[in-house]
């Protein structure tokens, strides 16, 4: 989440229209700053259905009584319904909230991105059809969608017809309506997104494992999701739209091996990001580590932190912009999709250590802010404060 944050400032402040990952042109420093933001989406993905499967753990698991402990005899009924309407409610807040409250700070719809959380209610959504069967189920489905989807690489979304927007929301990034006032524009296709979450319901059952024996499955599986990343990219012959290919220098080479592709995310951007992420498990496997524990906080109220960080980075390109050249209604207007999220002023990119000034400034500021309603979350049990 703190990751998430860098990307976004460097969206706002940084240059539009400049490719960070162009192995060709792109700086070290600007590529990898692209590059570490790419474990963000994954994570997510794949926390949200092992963070499904405790939650249904949890209910299944007898109390002193010998009742289930979340007092419901229907708990798989339960937890499809909440992925459901959980579902719904990121769907809406990608859509309309994040895009006039946040993103672009206007009701006109004339630009209208569907984003991370799009693709992530519709991960949720699938799920829900899921969780009622063995969670083999649901990692079997998972993994064939993120093996097998580059099959359709090829596959174009023209060939379609009438059907091209279902391809779009499936398999290909690009516009769902193009029009002379309005365009919305699929930035996240759902497959194999939701794969990764299928996989990371499954995932969950090592959580009943002892830790030992846990630990050592992450580390096994880890380290075998980075080495056949590397093995199948070198070979260069099939999980990435993108073929690595050799540059200028080496250090540009390396750069080109590792742009793979994220929406939607190919077999090689899987494996090189999750990974990773599940050696990271392994290593908080014992417990947050004492440097970290004041992150904790994010990590409570996560839809909170996602709004208000764009929020607070949108807010503060209207300060600079005023500041800079005492007008900012283009902080306010909708812009084309080359220029989103807004179309910046001549000579308005800042040097990239002033972006990671900035991207620690508005963290530094989020924490207060998410303390408080972590507080509030505890202290109170409102309905609707379980869709915040």
């Amino acid at each position: 989440m703190i990751l998430m944050a860098l990307d976004h400032v460097r969206d706002y402040f940084g240059a539009v229209g400049i490719n960070p990952t162009d192995a060709a042109t792109t700086t070290v420093p600007l590529f990898f700053t692209r590059w570490i933001t790419h474990f963000c989406a994954p994570t997510f993905f794949l926390l949200t259905g092992t963070g499904a499967y405790l939650r249904l753990s949890s209910s299944l698991r007898p109390s002193a009584s010998g009742q289930p402990r979340g007092g419901s005899t229907q708990p798989h009924s339960d937890l499809s319904r909440f992925l459901i309407t959980r579902g719904v409610w990121m769907l809406l807040f990608d859509a309309v909230i994040m895009r006039c409250l946040a993103w672009q700070f206007n009701v006109d719809f004339r630009v209208t991105f569907l984003i991370v959380l799009w693709a992530l209610g519709w991960a949720m959504i699938t799920l829900s059809l899921f969780v009622r069967w063995p969670p083999i189920v649901a990692g079997t489905f998972g993994l064939l969608l993120i093996a097998g989807h580059n099959l359709f690489d090829r596959v174009s979304a023209s060939g379609f017809g009438v059907g091209a927007t279902i391809w779009r929301l499936l398999h290909q990034q690009g516009p769902l309506f193009l029009g002379k006032e309005h365009t919305l524009f699929l930035a996240y296709p759902v497959v194999p997104w939701i794969g990764i979450t299928a996989v990371g319901y499954a995932l969950g059952q090592i959580y009943d494992w002892d830790s030992e024996r846990r630990r050592a499955f992450l580390l096994r599986v880890g380290l075998t999701a980075i080495v056949g990343f590397i093995v199948l990219r070198t070979l260069n012959i099939y999980g990435d739209l993108r073929p690595w290919s050799a540059q200028a220098t080496g250090v540009r080479t390396a750069l080109s091996f590792l742009d793979t592709n994220k929406n939607p995310p190919s077999l090689l951007f899987a494996l090189m990001t999750l990974g990773p992420i599940l050696l990271l498990l392994r290593a908080v496997d014992g417990g947050v580590p004492q440097w970290l524990k004041p992150t904790v906080v994010f990590g409570r109220v996560p839809l909170f932190y996602f709004f208000m960080h764009v929020v607070i980075i949108h807010v503060l390109v209207i300060a600079v912009g005023f500041f800079r050249y005492g007008d900012v209604r283009w902080a306010f207007e909708s812009s084309r999709i080359d220029q989103y999220p807004f179309a910046q002023p001549k000579g308005w990119p800042v040097p990239l250590p002033v972006v990671y000034a900035i991207w620690i400034g508005v963290v530094v500021a989020l924490w207060p802010l998410c303390r408080w309603f972590a507080g509030v979350k505890a202290r109170r049990r409102d309905w609707w404060l379980s869709y915040l």
